[in-house]
């Protein structure tokens, strides 16, 4: 008992101790300094007047939102559909707008300028792509500070940013570009962070805004594979620094953060995209049986339960695997062939074999063994398996799918292919076809429904049953042309067939066989498709199933952007001049111009004097102007040149990403040129006049556009005819 109170007397000794030391070392009262930027707190408050000052006006369909309402609806709805424009995340991001708000998705989107009714919380909806143009300008003041350059650089950067109504206009409304410059700069700006302060947490942040960048839209792979380049130059000159250890664990980790990451989480966007669009919608058909059988409420409860394997007897639809033209059936009908097509040439005159775009009783096929008569499925089935000799006998007309050596109608290259009637001439039948499964894993692989894709291949000719993509005249009802294509090479869709529907035929006799084809199919076989596969597969069609491109009034090219010879007419009201346009700030785009042309002056006087050992800089000035020059005219320079490849239709609003670059140019240059160029303080002041005076034709320029910009006041005639600057400009005048 005495050494256990020894032991407690010292530890309590010892405890006081240790308090008094604390309590002598912690001086009383605790205070917490903080630094704040007053400046790039007044910089983000004038964004957030700029840009949300009054956006719930007009609470109309303004341009583009009438199409990105359309996918926001469907959202709501959890329907699923296809936008070829551009990945999820940035739809995810408006419907989270939305749904915060309270949106159920009522209302119809069919026209720029409706009125939006009471359930629509129009504040909610254009309140992100605000916020996200808002912070653009704070992340442009950080990212010329971290390029090296002043606070006063910075702050022009922002002036001019917050005075552009290009920007303002397109932040202002439920679009994308704005989120998208967002998520730009602040990979940018993570990725400089890294590169200088090496703290790993910017680095995974320049990789996690690169991925939403490139979520929100394609043309955020542009800046990724700045990124990229840039990244891997620095990589390159980590590995040549023989004081730095763990090399490869810098390189992994780069690598894990700027390429895996970025990819896992574009798998992401796709992966929470098709949990939430779990229900059929108005894009189904695009996708392939299959897809369509994963998605409530479509081909799922057409085809619940059907059989699985193909067997001979099975009554079955064929859809072509292909989308080109339109998801189609394999069709016959009572119509045949004219002796004669316009041409002159000649046909066969035998049933028309068709495909179809839509479903009907003529879809129907049923799989018959060339050796038995029986139409009917045996007990137990025998399954259609790969190599397998079939016929196809169309259910409603009894016709047998044939093809043979007479031109097609509209493809004189391949066979035709029609439903064989007998005319007691010498055109004996050729229907037997050879089962071709492509996506086997085995020689001897089942037909499966819905699942196996199936080239059928005639016995007689070793042609392919084709869709050829063309339609047919009035005579084939405009019906799609099915072709015998005997240079078929490789894998083509357009070549691939899958059971889509499927039943096991019970009836032998003709009249029960036609009742039997109008009933629907059931029974209980349920089939799910893997993330990856849909994923590839949505993937794939948004980037190959395109919808026609046609001329749009304010559609324009990369070259009239320079100068902006264009505009767009975003909205108009119903009963005034009142109206919203795509402009911008005209001082803003012409000294943007100006800045590059100084830029590339200086890089390419300095670069070669500098190669003639002629340094007019120091080596560090030099370095930050190279890495300037790469983020800022390099941004702008693959947010706009990628444009003149393209053919699809361009709008002014491409142009905005690689307009935030050059702005962003423009300070840097002022700069330079004022400490490194001009000498003397006579310069300089005069130097000052002139900046002063062309900030000062920047706020007039705004001050003038804005009533286009925020849409009010409304303008009378000669006041809007006094805005029309440029000739080629489409201003709106409404006659009274």
């Amino acid at each position: 008992m005495g050494l256990l109170f020894i032991l407690h007397s010292y530890s309590v000794s010892r405890t006081v101790q240790v308090a008094s030391r604390f309590i002598n070392c912690v001086k009383l009262p605790i205070s917490v300094s903080v630094e704040i930027n007053l400046l790039l707190v007044a910089v983000t408050v004038s964004a957030l007047v700029t840009r949300l000052y009054g956006i719930h006006f007009p609470k109309a369909v303004v341009f583009d939102e009438v199409y990105y309402g359309q996918f926001l609806s469907l959202y709501m709805k959890q329907v699923f559909f296809i936008d070829e424009s551009g990945p999820p995340f940035g739809h995810m991001i408006l419907a989270l707008g939305a749904y915060l708000g309270g949106f159920d998705g009522n209302f119809v989107w069919n026209r720029i300028g409706a009125e939006y009714t009471s359930n629509v919380p129009v504040w909610s909806l254009r309140v992100i792509p605000a916020l996200a143009g808002s912070f653009c300008i704070p992340l442009a003041y950080l990212l010329v500070v971290e390029l090296g350059y002043s606070h006063s650089s910075a702050l022009g950067a922002c002036v001019l940013l917050l005075m552009e109504n290009s920007l303002i206009v397109q932040s202002r409304f439920m679009l994308l570009e704005s989120v998208l410059i967002f998520f730009l700069l602040l990979a940018v700006l993570s990725y400089l962070r890294f590169h200088k302060a090496h703290k790993w947490f910017w680095l995974v942040t320049s990789g996690v805004s690169c991925a939403c960048g490139i979520g929100v839209k394609y043309m955020g792979m542009f800046t990724y594979f700045l990124l990229l380049g840039l990244a891997a130059v620095h990589t390159w000159h980590v590995i040549g620094d023989r004081t730095l250890s763990h090399v490869m664990v810098q390189i992994l980790v780069r690598f894990l953060a700027l390429v895996v990451l970025p990819v896992i989480m574009y798998l992401g966007f796709f992966y929470i995209h098709l949990t939430l669009l779990y229900r059929s919608g108005p894009h189904d058909q695009m996708m392939s049986s299959a897809f369509q059988a994963s998605l409530e409420g479509g081909l799922a409860r057409i085809t619940q339960g059907q059989p699985l394997d193909v067997a001979f007897g099975s009554q079955v639809t064929l859809r072509t695997v292909s989308s080109k033209p339109v998801p189609c059936w394999l069709h016959s009908h009572k119509a045949n062939y004219p002796v004669r097509y316009e041409n002159g040439r000649g046909s066969s005159h035998q049933q028309q074999v068709t495909c179809y775009p839509f479903k009907d009783v003529n879809n129907w096929w049923i799989i018959k063994d060339p050796g038995r008569h029986s139409l009917v499925v045996s007990s137990p089935p025998r399954p259609v398996r790969h190599g397998d000799i079939i016929q196809l006998l169309h259910g409603m007309t009894s016709r047998y799918l044939n093809t043979h050596d007479v031109a097609a109608p509209m493809s004189p290259h391949s066979q035709e292919v029609s439903g064989y009637i007998d005319f007691n001439v010498s055109m004996p039948a050729q229907n037997l076809w050879r089962v071709d499964i492509v996506n086997r894993e085995s020689d001897r692989e089942i037909w499966k429904t819905i699942l196996s894709e199936v080239r059928l291949v005639h016995v007689n000719t070793s042609a392919v049953l084709k869709l050829s993509g063309a339609s047919l005249p009035e005579w084939g009802f405009k019906q799609l042309e099915v072709v015998g294509d005997k240079i078929y090479k490789g894998y083509q869709q357009s070549g691939m067939w899958n059971v889509e529907e499927h039943r096991y035929g019970r009836s032998q006799e003709q009249k029960e066989r036609e009742l039997e084809l109008k009933l629907p199919t059931h029974s209980d076989i349920k089939r799910n498709l893997t993330f990856m596969a849909k994923f590839l597969e949505l993937q794939w069609k948004m980037l190959t199933v395109k919808n026609e491109e046609s001329e749009h009034k304010y559609s324009s090219s990369p070259l009239e952007w320079i100068t902006m010879d264009t505009n767009i007419a975003y909205w108009l009201h119903p009963s005034s001049n009142a109206q919203i346009q795509l402009i911008g700030n005209i001082v803003n785009w012409t000294i943007a111009n100006l800045s590059l042309v100084v830029y590339c002056l200086m890089f390419l006087t300095y670069l070669p004097r500098r190669r003639r050992k002629v340094e007019d800089i120091p080596q560090d000035t030099w370095e930050q102007l190279v890495l300037a020059g790469v983020i800022c005219f390099g941004g702008w320079a693959v947010n706009y040149l990628p444009f003149f490849l393209m053919e699809k239709t361009l709008f002014l609003y491409h142009y905005l990403p690689a307009l935030t670059f050059k702005i962003l140019q423009i300070p840097v240059v002022i700069e330079h040129l004022y400490i490194h160029v001009l000498r003397s303080p006579a310069q300089r002041k005069a130097f000052g006049g002139v900046i002063l005076g062309v900030l000062c034709s920047v706020y007039v320029s705004y001050h003038n556009l804005s009533p286009l910009t925020y849409g009010q006041p409304a303008l009378s005639s000669d006041e809007l005819a006094a805005l029309r600057w440029r000739e080629s400009w489409d201003i709106l005048l409404r006659k009274r």
